[in-house]
């Protein structure tokens, strides 16, 4: 489905998202705290780094890392001109460009230059279709430098229905526990039904993906977290 045919490219739904991901996202700062251990520990500090993020909405993600204190420059891609504009306001003390451009561009189009240190990109990959994961994934390994790093948070299905069961609830468990300290009340099974109902939710398993970067040439491939559906996975050209 093409971005602009989405939830996505409504601004009401996407604004929505971001003023409750704290609740609908599980251990979304931690998450954040994770990739930034990951970039400080494995991406060199004390040279210019070149930062890329994919789908990149309000730009919070690549805000966490340029405030690590490397010299970075970093180029943010969204399909949402909305997102954008959030993500230059919240940015605009660093060196970044934007990008307004759909994954089904970047994967059809030449529209990024190559030599990025560490591509990073967070809950957007799981709308795209199993193909296009996979033409995305090889597009991001010839986009990074050798030796750079790809690391992508994202939710992923289950290996099995049981599984898959019990990782809705965990995920009810937190979202409950999360409206309560936060004051709000609206019913998690509409949520969860919302997150399995939408048309642009093509989640894949971790181990297809894992496969899918293992074809594409990444090396050092791992699953970084885990807690439920909610994941983060990448590796290294």
């Amino acid at each position: 489905m093409e971005f602009d045919k989405s939830k996505w490219a409504d601004t009401d739904f996407s604004r929505d998202y971001l003023d409750k991901a704290e609740i609908y996202i599980v251990e979304r700062r931690r998450m954040f705290s994770i990739v930034k251990s990951f970039y400080q520990h494995f991406v060199s500090l004390d040279r210019p780094v070149n930062l890329l993020e994919l789908g990149s909405g309000d730009g919070t993600l690549t805000y966490e890392l340029l405030k690590a204190g490397s010299t970075a420059r970093a180029v943010l891609v969204d399909g949402s001109m909305d997102m954008l504009n959030k993500a230059e306001a919240r940015l605009m003390e660093f060196d970044v460009r934007f990008v307004h451009c759909s994954f089904e561009e970047l994967i059809r189009e030449e529209r990024l230059p190559g030599g990025f240190d560490m591509v990073v990109s967070s809950l957007a990959i799981h709308h795209l279709t199993t193909d296009e994961k996979s033409a995305l994934f090889n597009k991001i390994y010839h986009t990074l430098a050798t030796g750079g790093w790809f690391v992508n948070i994202d939710v992923v299905i289950a290996p099995s229905d049981s599984i898959e069961n019990w990782y809705m609830e965990i995920w009810k468990d937190w979202m409950r526990a999360k409206q309560a300290t936060l004051g709000v009340n609206d019913p998690v099974e509409n949520i969860i039904e919302r997150y399995k109902s939408l048309e642009e939710n093509k989640p894949d398993t971790l181990d297809c993906q894992i496969g899918m970067l293992k074809n594409a040439g990444f090396k050092e491939i791992d699953c970084y977290y885990k807690y439920g559906i909610f994941t983060i996975f990448g590796g290294r050209k």
